[in-house]
């Protein structure tokens, strides 16, 4: 029977080539996934830090069960090339970071103690995508995602590839179990469960071939995924020899039909529903890409709960299953494309894209929350030989979903199903052709600092409301992706002077700016009330001085302003520039008496929230624009001792009402008790106001206090808990 062993711990790094001569003292240990160099700050970044070679080592005893058993060693991704050897032989050379890949360890596994080595190197090599030429991200280095090992029969469950057919009121799934090998006296059992693991039906086959296909039909009662009930099912699978279980797996799917049409739309399950959504990089603050599951997991939360989107763009290579498997439990569609960006490199360079693209699709082809493959380099130029492949290799991988290509210029020839494009005109253009779907703006056109005085990032915000409402408006276009979520640092030919690219409408801790609000106050007020203002409240930070218009984003139906004693009357949203949207931004006159530039006296403001004439929110901004509150916050009060586990340390400087001071500066000094350790500078040089620092579990439980001060404000404590990892 297939069984698991925990490979992410005891692994042992040096940031060198090591030969086996060398002592393990020569080493330190790490646990999975791993970055080959971590940063203290989040900015000011060098690539040429993570650019080296370096040594993984790993000592395990293993001792199989029988004869007809193998040891199944699967990489999730190591960043950028590898070689591993199992005392001291050479099993594989893997060329690409972004695509798991899996070894045979069976032949030289030995009693006793084995010991495996991987050798990384982790230079920006232009003979692997997405090098060639400039990158506007960055690839660090190291075994920056997960392993598993696997002990499984000879014969075993290679594969599980679910397809559901459109026919959404008479759901069927098509399942092709791909076994290792084919033998007489095989047969395969599948039963279909739902998410409470009950089992809905049971299939039989014998297994006459290495590829052994199921209908699952007649199944009343199956409901569909959706973006507000995603409902997920698993399909459990046993391999028999002769009536003996030798093997079993599973595959999670929902059943849903997505699918752009020509009139331009995108339709889920027979309902149009225009796309909503921003890019995400998997760029992390300190740690590069080697984020564990619970970070992964809380971008996809972020983006679908905290800022509203229905769509994410895995910008520009596949992700973290992690993030993929949160997509897909709560509703989170997703554009899923190859690594690249913009150049097309030689014959060798465009195999290993093949490659990458069969790997990404075989990995994650039963998600029901992708929609869309990218099988163009993102902004590259036609190549038409070379996209033909890709398409076809898509559709013969995966039929049922279409594909995408990423363009930034016009009149590019279309090969894709969909017209994918980057429009950075900072308006929207009539589609030359659909279905098209705008695949980034914003972005580069208009980098934005949490800091920015009032104008720009009112602008910044505004941009995202004019042009989500202007797709919205427009119904020859399926939807717009936004560029970007977050902030991300970059290579210095593309950042601003300390190397992050500011095109985030949060930044790189993923803490909002005024961006980030007008997307979260797109959501149901059913969901989440939002009532932000878009103000520092302050005299100063206009031209001209003063705060009239303020620019208020909200869900609610009416909003007013109460300054001191006055109250300035309820007003309605914008609706005159912004007719399309969900919910527009409010626009609040200020009376001159209250916002002239030198006036004698400056009052806190005030705002309050109607729906149906009912009051349901405020919000208060003091005018007293000091530093008045040290604060401290995390994701969870929970980690686990498993040793990567993670959750961001948020600090604020704040006013009386928590709203954080864009122009606090103070050096933050923090201190920690207990099994966990803190990522990030200590003492902390906080500009902006807000920042997140990364809190670490170790190997063990117990508890953990942190303390933060800073000069002039109090003291902020918050307690951890560090429990027992699961059971795997």
């Amino acid at each position: 029977m297939r069984r698991f062993v925990n490979f992410n711990d005891n692994w042992l790094f040096a940031p060198d080539l090591i030969g086996p001569e060398i002592p393990d003292s020569a080493f330190k240990p790490v646990t999975l996934p791993h970055s080959n160099q971590i940063f203290d700050h989040a900015a000011n970044v060098d690539n040429q830090d993570y650019q080296f070679l370096s040594t993984y080592r790993k000592h395990f005893k293993l001792t199989l069960p029988n004869s007809h058993s193998q040891a199944l060693l699967e990489f999730e991704g190591i960043m950028l090339a590898s070689s591993v050897l199992l005392n001291g032989e050479q099993i594989a050379e893997n060329l690409g970071g972004f695509q798991p890949f899996t070894l045979d360890l069976t032949s030289l596994l030995q009693n006793g103690e084995n010991t495996l080595t991987v050798y990384v190197d982790s230079r920006e090599r232009k003979d692997i995508p997405p090098y060639g030429h400039l990158v506007d991200y960055l690839t660090f280095g190291g075994i920056y995602r997960e392993a598993s090992l696997k002990i499984v029969d000879s014969v075993h469950i290679q594969d599980i590839f679910i397809r559901t057919e459109d026919n959404l009121s008479s759901p069927k799934a098509l399942c092709q179990v791909s076994l290792s090998q084919a033998e007489p006296g095989l047969s395969v059992s599948a039963s279909l469960l739902d998410s409470g693991g009950h089992v809905l039906k049971t299939l039989q086959s014998e297994a006459d071939d290495s590829e052994v296909e199921l209908v699952f039909d007649d199944l009343p009662g199956v409901r569909l995924w959706s973006l507000d009930h995603p409902r997920l099912y698993t399909l459990q699978v046993s391999l028999h020899r002769n009536g003996e279980l030798i093997d079993s797996d599973s595959a999670r799917f929902g059943f849903r039909s997505a699918e752009f049409m020509p009139d331009g739309g995108f339709y889920l399950n027979g309902e149009r529903v225009k796309l909503f959504g921003l890019n995400r990089h998997q760029s992390y603050p300190y740690i590069g890409a080697a984020a564990p599951a619970r970070l992964q997991r809380l971008d996809a939360d972020i983006l679908k709960f905290n800022l509203a989107c229905n769509i994410v763009r895995t910008s520009h290579y596949p992700q973290s299953r992690h993030f993929l498997d949160r997509c897909d439990e709560i509703g989170l569609l997703v554009f899923e494309e190859i690594a690249g960006w913009q150049h097309i490199g030689d014959e060798k360079w465009q195999r290993l894209v093949l490659n990458d693209l069969k790997a990404m699709i075989e990995r994650d082809r039963n998600r029901p929350a992708i929609i869309l493959w990218g099988v163009r380099v993102n902004e590259s130029p036609d190549n038409d030989p070379f996209y033909q492949k890709t398409n076809a290799l898509a559709h013969q991988l995966e039929p049922s979903r279409q594909t995408g290509g990423v363009r930034c210029f016009l009149g590019s020839k279309l090969l894709e199903d969909v017209y994918t494009y980057n429009d950075f005109s900072n308006t929207v253009i009539d589609p030359p052709v659909t279905p098209y779907l705008i695949t980034e703006f914003a972005g580069h056109m208009f980098p934005t600092k949490i800091w920015d005085h009032e104008e720009r990032l009112i602008d910044h915000a505004l941009l995202h409301a004019r042009i989500q409402d202007g797709q919205l408006g427009n119904p020859r276009i399926a939807g717009a992706i936004g560029w970007c979520a977050f902030d991300y640092a970059t290579h210095k030919e593309f950042g601003s002077g300390d190397r992050i690219c500011y095109h985030g409408v949060m930044d790189i801790y993923r803490l909002p700016k005024w961006a980030a609000y007008f997307y979260q106050s797109q959501q149901a007020p059913e969901r989440k009330i939002v009532l932000q203002p878009a103000t520092h409240w302050t005299m100063g930070d206009r031209s001209g001085g003063g705060n009239d218009p303020l620019t208020v984003f909200s869900n609610c139906d009416q909003v007013e302003a109460i300054i001191g004693e006055s109250h300035l009357g309820r007003v309605n949203p914008d609706s005159k520039h912004y007719p399309h949207l969900a919910h527009p931004p409010f626009t609040l006159p200020i009376p001159e008496k209250y916002s002239a530039w030198g006036q004698s006296e400056f009052y806190d403001l005030q705002l309050v929230g109607y729906l149906n004439g009912e009051k349901v929110a405020e919000h208060w901004v003091a005018s007293r624009q000091l530093p008045t509150r040290l604060e401290l916050a995390t994701d969870t009060d929970q980690l686990s001792a498993d040793g990567t586990d993670m959750t961001r340390l948020i600090v604020r400087i704040t006013d009386a009402y928590g709203n954080p001071l864009p122009y606090a500066a103070s050096v933050i000094h923090f201190e920690v008790e207990g099994p966990a350790d803190l990522i990030g500078q200590n003492p902390f040089p906080l500009i902006g106001g807000q920042a997140a620092l990364l809190l670490k579990a170790r190997q063990e439980p117990g508890e953990v206090h942190i303390k933060a001060r800073c000069a002039g404000l109090n003291e902020a404590k918050i307690q951890m808990h560090i429990q027992k990892p699961s059971p795997d």
